[in-house]
């Protein structure tokens, strides 16, 4: 687990180690146990390594084939690499080290860019062939592993993390102010937008091929996307949960391989649990982390955010070596400088408690097992798919879906809350964004389970994907690498193939149900609660029924109920200063008074609060020098 920077000269300017090392400096936190660099002529490779498999020298990087061909920086882990390795020494291949990244490598001599079709793993890297005078760059199915560009006519700079790319001098920093826009509407993006002018998020799934001259040809390919559907034939549901029963081990069983110790974390959940279950049958005593919230100043929902307690059974009957921290609502204004550095951007809900969970957890272990994709590959929101079920067409249900994700400004106040810069994007409609993630994807749906695999479809594309890049910064953070076995490309093909039947239990009636008649939301969401029904039905043999059988509850602090309390100093601070960065972004007027709804509690509105939060803390850490 690493980080990757290259660069770029296309006006024939020899590359400058001096500027490669200034930017991979800057990232050496995703790599704090080695570095080194790789310049030929006009283009330049960077790497920062963290030892996780083959610590000897051998494995350090960029590494170069014997004929001095092709040269990698490569970022992430394959689980396979053993296989292809023996693949690839049938072939002719000999090797060096026991590096994954010496078996992408030769992957790549023999087979080309189709080598991403045969990696099971997270990864982005690059690798310049000095023959063609090309670089590929690649990014790995889910995006696990990011990779950022920058592209003008005299430069191409790419990088693991955005600020890799504004150590370079050939970039001029500025706000990508249609990305806000993106932002504040879904606090997501959906796009390969970043907030920073001009500097874009490479696709999961892809490759790209840059021929290196001063006339280049820059081609992006997807290489694969998700595809859930309805099976052509279906076989029986004891088969469909023996082979989850199998996959999901062997899942777990593959991303155990390393050369330093493997920790979990155990958030008091069942995927969690999953994973922390079926890891300790392999790993004696293995380590796990729970972030847990001190609930004094909380009430109703948010009672039930620290899952300290589930952890700790689990952990009890895992014989784990268990360890805890607490957070307090001064934690998070405690932290929010260092979040705003590491995190690059903001994206998704509040995720200063992962910061800290990545902390304990780096202070014992260089690998971390995650949880994450459970959710989106079982169904874990099914109060979400049922809002959009049942629909007349397809672009009904892209309103009905796409009002429901307008999680931080809806339509009606966006120009309100924009007049700043509405002239420069008063042509972005925001629907129509939604509306592109589909572009790939049927819209001729005949069923309510039709409707529910999209539903699915869209979650794996954007909210895993934010997920995913949220996790990656903040365990990098702390030079952490964190894997995430849900992600495994055998239980992912097998999850888009199950019916929606063995995903949710009641879909037959409840998509029936008019939500406009149901006054409470938490009625409803207690109504439609029943998502991941194949996936607790074969865990209830490794992990306790109240884990199994327990509401869905994310990982999230009672921050609803710290805004207005223990938090309200600092809210009031940051966002209701009318001299704040924001506001030359944001009306002031329009943004105070939809916070005060929440503080007054008029409404809920803790999403909106961090995000603003977090935005005016990107500005400083980013901007204030400009």
């Amino acid at each position: 687990m690493c980080g990757i920077t290259g660069l770029i000269n296309f006006i024939g300017e020899p590359a400058s180690q001096v500027i490669l090392k200034k930017m991979t400096d800057v990232i050496a936190h995703r790599g704090p146990e080695g570095e080194g660099f790789y310049i030929n002529d006009t283009a330049g490779l960077g790497h920062r390594r963290l030892k996780i498999i083959d610590l000897s020298p051998a494995g350090s990087q960029p590494m170069i084939t014997r004929d001095k061909r092709y040269v990698i920086s490569y970022n992430g882990e394959v689980y396979n690499f053993g296989q292809l390795r023996v693949e690839l020494e049938a072939l002719g291949h000999e090797f060096h080290s026991r590096s994954d990244t010496e078996v992408v490598l030769h992957g790549f001599a023999e087979w080309g860019i189709e080598v991403v079709h045969k990696l099971n793993g997270m990864f982005a890297f690059a690798i310049l062939d000095n023959h063609e005078h090309i670089l590929w760059l690649a990014r790995d199915r889910y995006g696990v592993k990011p990779i950022y560009y920058y592209q003008d006519k005299r430069h191409f700079i790419f990088a693991s993390e955005v600020k890799a790319i504004l150590a370079h001098p050939g970039y001029q920093i500025g706000v990508d102010k249609e990305a806000c826009l993106e932002y504040f509407t879904f606090q997501n993006n959906f796009t390969d937008r970043t907030l920073f002018k001009d500097i874009r998020l490479f696709p999961a799934g892809s490759f790209m091929r840059i021929d290196i001259s001063q006339n280049p040809k820059i081609t992006t390919e997807k290489f694969w996307d998700f595809s859930f559907a309805e099976p052509d034939s279906k076989i029986s549901d004891q088969e469909y949960l023996e082979e989850l029963d199998r996959l999901i081990n062997q899942a777990v069983n593959r991303q155990l391989v390393s050369d330093v110790d493997v920790g979990a974390y155990l958030s008091g959940g069942m995927d969690s649990g999953t994973i922390t279950a079926l890891a300790a049958r392999q790993l004696p005593y293995l380590k796990t982390f729970t972030c847990g919230f001190d609930m004094h100043s909380s009430s109703g929902i948010e009672l039930t955010f620290d899952e300290r307690e589930k952890a700790e059974m689990m952990s009890y009957q895992y014989k784990t070596e268990h360890y805890e921290i607490v957070l307090k609502a001064g934690d998070m204004e405690r932290v929010m400088p260092k979040l705003a550095w590491h995190l690059e951007e903001p994206r998704l809900g509040q995720s200063y408690p992962n910061y800290y969970a990545a902390q304990l957890a780096g202070k014992f272990v260089k690998v971390v097992l995650s949880g994450g994709g459970g959710d989106e590959m079982f169904g874990g929101y099914p109060w979400r798919y049922y809002r959009a079920v049942i629909n007349n067409n397809f672009e009904d249900y892209i309103d009905k879906y796409y009002q429901y994700w307008q999680r931080l400004i809806p339509n009606k106040e966006i120009q309100k809350v924009f007049q700043p810069i509405w002239t420069d994007v008063s042509h972005v409609w925001t629907r129509d964004i939604f509306r592109d993630v589909f572009i790939n994807r049927s819209q001729v749906l005949d069923s309510p389970e039709d409707y529910i695999k999209h539903s699915l479809y869209f979650e794996a594309r954007t909210f895993l994907h934010g997920l995913l890049v949220v996790e990656d910064k903040l365990s990098m953070a702390h030079s952490l690498e964190t894997r995430v076995p849900f992600l495994d490309n055998d239980l992912v093909d097998f999850a888009m193939r199950l019916p929606a039947s063995l995903i949710l239990e009641n879909l037959t009636t409840l998509t029936r149900m008019n939500e406009n008649e149901i006054r409470s939301f938490e009625k409803y969401q207690a109504k439609t609660n029943d998502g991941k029904k194949i996936l607790r039905k074969i865990m209830s043999q490794y992990i306790p029924k109240e884990i199994t059988s327990a509401t869905k509850q994310g990982f999230s602090a009672p921050d609803a109920s710290w805004f207005k309390g223990d938090s309200i100093d600092y809210v009031n601070r940051v966002i209701m200063d009318k001299k704040a960065a924001m506001y030359d972004y944001l009306d002031c007027n329009s943004v105070q008074s939809l916070v005060n709804e929440h503080l007054h509690g008029e409404r809920n509105r803790r999403l909106l609060i961090w995000s603003l939060l977090s935005f005016e803390w990107w500005l400083k850490t980013f901007l204030s020098q400009n």
